[in-house]
């Protein structure tokens, strides 16, 4: 099925104005100014802080980027998946009591574990008051950045992403603290942005009920532990390798990676936004094929256009956070050429979720999961930091590949 291209000023902006352009428009803007943010932030905490300690902080904010994942229960996908047609203050209620509790319990466990799970992060025993707080402030705001999405409200989403930049202003503040000051500034943006979060939220007639919704749970259940395996698989990576580096290589390329990774995060925001909002679109009850084929050509004359620019002009922005980080040039160019097989492999996640193909939505996220985990430790000990980007571009043309074979299976093709 072909789609139609506007041909006039009115039909482009009818175009725009369409819930999946127009929340995938905002999805994206939240994201470019959050990697403009983290690139500033980045920018300036290389310059007052240490490699050392950007890399013992990235590394701090991975373990707690993985506990959130872990005890998200699949119930931030269920809140999209079930906000139209259930009771939303007590499905979002459910949705933030249930996984905050969970992720809490296992902030405590991490901490209690540290000497033996990642001995490098062992500075967490000594901060761990803090480290709960902005655990809990996290996995809060994480569920309701889906609420807003869910109700087609993502310009809010884009103001949060607008307050969580508030976190550059206490980077030099806090120096003194090192790795602990980077840590903290990223912390109290969260904070901030639940104040503002339950403010909008209000301003959308939606007041979280604190309860624990049984009738929901039950619902949604077999939806969520299938996206939750999925979740978990697919982005426990991102999670690992800065932990995985700093084992293996050490703080100074753990922040090389991170810094590097950063910056191409800008390019794997674009089928972030639009996937998403396919996934929101479906829900609702949309139709699916115009969908899939409109969020492909849109992801692609984003992206292609700025694969190029960055890995023509990444050295330049690489030299602009300091230059020890200019040495993750290759490494960049790795990753950016990755974005078009994810951007793939991301729309066929979010149809598998909408047609409740679950089974399809595991064997893919496995995959993946295992081979750029097991590729990038193989491949990081045989060429060094730019294994890691072998290993990504590898396991995505790879997880495309599936993707076809799974589509050819199904008779989607």
């Amino acid at each position: 099925m072909a789609v139609a291209l506007p041909k006039n000023f009115s039909e482009v902006r009818q175009h725009l104005q369409q819930p999946l352009i127009r929340n995938s428009f905002f999805i994206m803007a939240s994201s470019f100014v959050a990697a403009g943010f983290g690139f500033f932030f980045w920018m300036i905490a290389a310059r007052f802080y240490s490699q050392a300690d950007v890399g013992i902080a990235t590394a701090l904010m991975s373990s707690m980027g993985l506990l959130i994942l872990i005890s998200r229960l699949g119930l931030d996908q269920s809140v999209i998946r079930f906000f139209p047609t259930r009771d939303k203050n007590r499905v979002l209620g459910t949705a933030v009591l249930v996984p905050t509790a969970v992720a809490l319990g296992a902030g405590l466990f991490f901490i209690a574990t540290v000497d033996v799970l990642a001995p490098e992060l062992a500075i967490v025993r000594s901060i761990a008051p803090l480290y709960l707080v902005i655990l809990g402030s996290y996995s809060v705001t994480w569920v309701f950045e889906g609420a807003f999405n869910a109700l087609r409200k993502s310009e809010h989403y884009f103001a949060l992403n607008l307050l969580y930049g508030t976190r550059i202003l206490f980077l030099v503040p806090l120096v003194f603290l090192g790795a602990v000051g980077i840590f903290g500034a990223f912390g109290l943006s969260f904070i901030l942005g639940l104040v503002l979060a339950l403010i909008l939220l209000a301003r959308c007639s939606v007041r979280p009920t604190p309860c624990v919704d049984r009738v929901f749970l039950r619902e949604a259940w077999q939806f969520s532990a299938g996206a939750y395996v999925a979740g978990i698989l697919m982005s426990a990576p991102n999670m690992l390798i800065p932990i995985m580096v700093l084992n293996v290589l050490g703080a100074e390329s753990t922040a090389n990676y991170y810094i590097t990774y950063a910056i191409v995060s800008i390019l794997f925001m674009i089928p972030y936004a639009f996937t998403t909002s396919l996934f929101v679109e479906g829900s609702h009850g949309g139709e699916m094929k115009r969908s899939v084929l409109r969020t492909l050509a849109s992801m692609f004359a984003l992206l292609i256009p700025a694969i190029i620019g960055l890995s023509l002009f990444g050295e330049q922005i690489l030299n602009l956070i300091g230059k020890d980080y200019v040495e993750g040039m290759a490494l960049l160019r790795v990753l950016a050429a990755s974005a078009l097989f994810v951007s793939v492999c991301q729309t066929f996640i979010s149809v598998a979720k909408v047609r409740n193909d679950i089974r399809s939505l595991v064997v893919l996220s496995g995959f993946i999961s295992v081979a750029l985990l097991g590729l990038g430790y193989t491949l990081m000990n045989r060429f060094g930091l730019i294994g890691m980007g072998y290993a990504w571009l590898a396991t995505y043309v790879a997880g495309t590949l599936l993707v076809g074979l799974i589509l050819k299976k199904k008779g989607w093709l």
